[in-house]
């Protein structure tokens, strides 16, 4: 390797270690203070109709501003974006701090700071998916969105934990300034990434908002592989969603609802998570992406089936575990796909129309199995799901787009 390889290198896994480092403390920070608050609505009000506002003011405005999120990640610096939005978010922290610091403390404040945070995931979201592209090298996108998977696995792991234990010892504002605090650290480390603004960031923007976003849907609907993921990705979401939200509620009906059951499962599902992102890290993956993502989805389906299968409780641990193994499988290459293929001055958009699919199936999925779940036995309705589930598995291994698509990049194209 000549000394001008070394030296590139050498830039990009830095930068690739600030990025990181910067998105897993902002993270982290954010999860805690997510559960902490979750946790208090639960114990002060005892109600289901505040803890559903809460779910709400958390994905509802994420799903509405992601199209324009998406239209500013194409228009503006993107770096700027996130360390603005992570600013944005502790700002809101820290006013709340106050308020609860004089004894002023209302739910409806709680409500409102979610709604902020989520307008805040809303930027970052296709901001994040469109810089890892700009300082990783197309042959590594797969291995570090691995890693990032098993990152955001283990502070999914950890976060619940921690903020169990400062609950314990911390009253509900300080616990915000823990948010503040790792906001602050994330948009110091972010000052030390050496990102180019991209080119349309650099031009003249003559076309209104809307405009660019419409040329955004254009964009996805005339790339056919784009178009058939997307379709395939909403349907696979909706479907997901009974083994994403009701394992809490299958183990307190058949199993028993002690604390140390719930957590098993959480834990298995976490584990899991980072296991399989350590694995795609690692591994790389099949050759054609979409054969990973075709694999991912059908050891999903065949784990929501086992889910519904299965009358022992530690092989439904196991069976989480698989879960958690198998999400990285299907999300991993996706993303990378997107990041591969779509044009920079597009990509902004791009995941802002994914955004809003990953942020809105699920909680229809729910509405949909949710009331259901009342009226006829769970495992009735996962086994429904896995079946639908392995076909929609079947479609992405079948879809010539997405075969296309997901073949090994040329030297030219990389």
């Amino acid at each position: 390797m000549s000394e001008s390889n070394e030296i590139k290198q050498v830039n990009w896994v830095r930068d690739v270690i600030i990025f990181l480092t910067s998105q897993g403390i902002s993270l982290f920070g954010s999860s805690i203070v997510q559960y902490a608050i979750m946790w208090y609505i639960t114990i002060e009000t005892g109600s289901g109709l505040m803890l559903t506002l809460y779910m709400v003011c958390g994905f509802l405005p994420t799903f509405l501003l992601s199209p324009f999120a998406g239209v500013w990640a194409d228009r503006y610096n993107r770096k700027l974006l996130i360390m603005l939005a992570d600013g944005g978010i502790a700002l809101a922290t820290l006013i709340l701090v106050y308020f609860y610091s004089i004894g002023y403390q209302e739910i409806w404040m709680l409500l409102i700071v979610a709604a902020i945070r989520a307008l805040g995931a809303a930027v970052q979201t296709p901001a994040v998916g469109a810089v890892l592209p700009q300082i990783v090298p197309k042959e590594h996108l797969t291995r570090i969105n691995g890693l990032n998977s098993s990152i955001q696995g283990i502070l999914n792991f950890g976060s619940p934990l921690i903020a169990a234990a400062l609950f314990a010892v911390w009253p509900l504002s300080q616990i915000f300034l823990v948010d503040v605090v790792t906001a602050g650290l994330a948009i110091f480390t972010m000052l030390f990434l050496k990102v180019k603004t991209h080119d349309k960031a650099n031009q003249d923007q003559e076309a209104s908002y809307m405009d660019d976003f419409k040329l955004g849907i254009r964009y996805v609907w005339e790339h056919e592989f784009l178009r058939n993921l997307f379709i395939l990705l909403a349907l696979f979401m909706i479907m997901v969603a009974p083994a994403s939200m009701l394992p809490v509620l299958v183990v307190t009906r058949t199993y028993g609802g002690e604390v140390w059951r719930l957590s098993t499962i959480e834990i298995a599902f976490s584990a899991g998570f980072v296991l399989g992102g350590a694995i795609i890290s690692w591994w790389g993956g099949f050759s054609n992406r979409t054969k990973t993502i075709s694999v991912g989805a059908a050891l999903l389906a065949a784990c929501t089936l086992g889910l519904g299968m299965t009358t022992n409780f530690w092989a439904y641990v196991v069976l989480m575990v698989l879960t958690g193994i198998a999400v990285p499988f299907f999300n991993t290459p996706a993303m990378v796909l997107i990041q591969e293929h779509v044009e920079d001055a597009y990509l902004g958009r791009v995941f802002g129309v994914m955004s809003m699919i990953n942020t809105a199936m699920i909680p229809l999925g729910m509405s949909l199995f949710g009331p259901l779940a009342d009226i006829m036995p769970i495992a009735i309705i996962l086994i429904f799901a896995g079946i639908v589930l392995m076909i929609i598995a079947f479609a992405f291994s079948r879809n010539k787009a997405l075969i296309a698509a997901g073949k090994p990049l040329t030297k030219t194209d990389v």
